[in-house]
């Protein structure tokens, strides 16, 4: 037994052998013997970012999207006394011979992160960049010749607010690292009260190149070649928020790690349409409130339910091919027997969608809808869950919650819908801990998803944005829109809005004025104009700064709001409006089912924390690329095109396109210790 356990162990260690071999430069399976040469005297650079931070908030900004897409980096803080010492032992080594750059970039907030170019830390950076080729990304600087800018009363220069500005990346920036855009880049512009982007845009002189510029000219983004070293110089101000920086994020990093790193990104974009085939309660614009719910007193019977109609799912399917987007939906086939024996027996909704069945995306919603967490006591407002006679919580079972799950998912599977028995979200994603009410999962919810089959549950993003486990299923955590449930008509829409978000001094509620996180209108919208002019606008907004955050969470509506007026897709029509107005045909947006968005989103975590834990190494050496991490941890890499992996007998082509760069998940290959990668010369 012995002797076979050293047989196993000389083979493992026979495979790490190679994947070294290759790493280094020797000649091997798929590397010419040129690179080879090349690689043997290169240094090894770490894929890590070295971020200077002096609390503003550009540099905040890119630290953001560091960790959004999974790049390692490492700050120090240029505020702090103790900090450490920016200096050539900090910066560089020597690995087993060979010189080691500890990162392959610098995030500063600006050309003299150090405060004069003569300090000792600035000369160790300034050396350091030269030597091994390493980039840096001035945060957020005015024009000047230090730049390789005019200064902005030169040559046609100009200072001021960008608020609502349309600025063009030019040929150099398409042909470079913003060659996922399709040419211009506005500014946002939320407010006529508040300055929001302040820029700097001068005529580039010798060693610049502009990759952005202003509607008046001069650069607002270039990278200068000076002194042996490059900069990328930025003079607008932004934070992590704003759309433009979002738009230009991705090729800022891509820039600065000269299209190698580890991390990732898509930019994501689903909706899921909850209770399909059931009707939703209308908001009563007399009462402020919705008939039927407990919070609601009287007033039942005075406002009629919305349902969607045929006509409503044809144009649902005409939308989807139109705009080549698939929509979720969320059905409760019980509800809609339901309804069919309340209304003569027949039922026209539900034979156009079984007839599209295979148009859209369906998932689990449970047969009925039932809440599913404790047992509610609704003669309080607002509810309470009730007690048993010990005075324990009364739980909803085991066995009606299995059965609510089952029960749907045979109905879905007797009717031909493609549903994926592992996918579901819970009535108001019930089951789940819900405050004040029910501060704990329903201790049956576990055994009922595992009886059910299923591996993902959906959950509300307002109250638990990460992912987390019940039993053996995960959670999905879901975007709720600012368009409401019981509203299918936009006049509905704006007068429920005007409600939650004007003042009580305006007739609303004194919601907004109560809650901290939330902003009270100056004066109430009207309802004829107010849901075009402000809400859809906000909306698409907020839900387009989530695709453009490398965040898969869907976005979840009501089928409500693809009824009546269909007051959805004005949003949603404005949302993948603007985003391909942006973007170039290499970026299209990506549409994922909640299962895959479980996997991304579980993925995300688990490479965060190998980071986080200092267990992930990752280099580069001339053209040859090393990634090691724990067993069982896939790593996210993104590279040029022309790429390719290292197997154990040959190579293969790595990763998928997107953005006009090559990025995967990626594990070690047969035999292998590591991740190494070859890239085009």
């Amino acid at each position: 037994m012995r002797g076979e356990t050293v047989k196993k162990a000389n083979r493992l260690r026979a495979g790490r052998t190679t994947v070294a071999l290759v790493a280094a430069g020797v000649l091997a399976a798929g590397i010419p013997a040129a690179s080879a040469a090349t690689t043997a005297t290169a240094p090894r650079i770490d894929l890590k970012v070295l971020v200077l931070d002096d609390g503003g908030s550009a540099v905040e900004a890119l630290v953001a999207q560091l960790k959004s897409i999974g790049l390692p980096y490492q700050t120090v803080k240029l505020n702090d006394a103790g900090r450490q010492t920016v200096d050539a032992a900090f910066l560089s080594d020597t690995v087993s011979g060979r010189p080691r750059a500890k990162f392959q970039g610098v995030v500063a907030p600006n050309e003299i992160p150090f405060g004069s170019a003569d300090a000792p830390e600035q000369t160790a950076l300034a050396a350091y960049e030269k030597t091994f080729g390493i980039r840096q990304i001035d945060a957020y600087t005015w024009a000047h010749p230090e730049v390789g800018l005019d200064y902005t009363d030169q040559n046609g220069g100009w200072a001021g607010v960008l608020d609502g500005a349309t600025t063009q990346v030019t040929a150099d920036g398409k042909a470079g690292p913003f060659n996922y855009l399709d040419g211009t880049v506005p500014f946002e512009d939320n407010s006529a009260l508040v300055s929001e982007s302040y820029g700097y845009a001068g005529h580039p002189r010798d060693g610049y190149t502009s990759y952005l510029t202003a509607p008046t000219g001069g650069s607002l983004v270039g990278s200068y070649t000076h002194d042996g070293r490059t900069e990328l110089v930025v003079t607008f101000a932004y934070n992590q928020y704003q759309e433009q920086f979002k738009v230009l994020a991705r090729g800022m990093v891509e820039w600065l790690t000269q299209g190698v790193h580890l991390g990732q990104s898509r930019n994501y974009f689903a909706v899921h349409v909850d209770d399909v085939f059931a009707p939703d309660a209308r908001w009563d614009t007399a009462a402020n409130c919705t008939p039927g719910d407990f919070d609601c007193a009287g007033g039942s019977g005075q406002t009629s339910d919305i349902r969607m109609t045929a006509a409503d799912a044809q144009y649902a399917a005409q939308w989807e091919q139109t705009n080549g987007f698939t929509l979720d939906l969320l059905y409760n086939a019980g509800s809609g027997e339901e309804w069919k024996a309340e209304n003569g027996g027949t039922d026209a909704l539900t034979a156009q969608l079984l007839a599209d069945k295979a148009k859209f995306r369906w998932e689990n919603h449970t047969y009925t809808h039932e809440f599913l967490g404790c047992v509610q006591d609704t003669t309080t407002v607002p509810w309470t869950c009730a007690k048993n006679a010990d005075g324990s919580t009364k739980w909803v079972s085991r066995s009606d919650i299995s059965g609510q799950i089952t029960n749907n998912y045979n109905w879905g599977v007797q009717k031909g819908l493609p549903v994926d028995r592992t996918e579901l979200v819970t009535g108001e994603h019930s089951g789940l801990k819900t405050l004040p009410q029910q501060p704990q999962d329903n201790p049956n919810l576990a055994g009922g998803l595992l009886d059910a089959g299923v591996k993902w549950t959906g959950s509300d993003n307002s109250r638990e944005p990460q992912q987390r486990a019940v039993g053996q299923a995960l959670t999905v955590p879901r975007y709720p829109m600012n368009v409401y449930y019981n509203v299918g008509r936009a006049a509905e829409m704006t007068d429920e809005y005007n409600w939650i978000y004007t003042s009580k001094a305006d007739g609303g509620s004194g919601i907004c004025e109560d809650n901290p996180t939330s902003t009270c209108l100056p004066a109430p919208l009207d309802t004829a104009t107010g849901y075009q002019t402000h809400i859809v606008p906000q909306e698409a907004g907020t839900a387009l700064r989530h695709v453009l955050g490398n965040d898969p969470r869907p976005h979840y509506v009501h089928q409500s709001n693809l009824a009546e007026e269909r007051i959805l897709y004005p949003v949603l029509d404005k949302v993948l409006g603007d985003y391909r107005g942006l973007f170039a045909d290499s970026a299209p947006v990506v549409n994922l089912r909640q299962r895959d968005i479980g996997t991304e989103l579980g993925r995300q975590a688990t490479w965060a924390k190998a980071v986080e834990d200092g267990k992930v190494t990752a280099y580069r050496i001339g053209t040859a690329v090393t990634v090691q991490a724990p067993s069982g941890v896939v790593a996210p890499i993104t590279a040029p095109e022309g790429t390719q992996q290292q197997q154990l007998l040959g190579t293969t082509v790595f990763g998928t396109p997107y953005a006009g760069q090559r990025s995967a998940w990626s594990s070690p290959g047969l035999l292998q210790a590591a991740i190494t990668l070859k890239l085009p010369a």
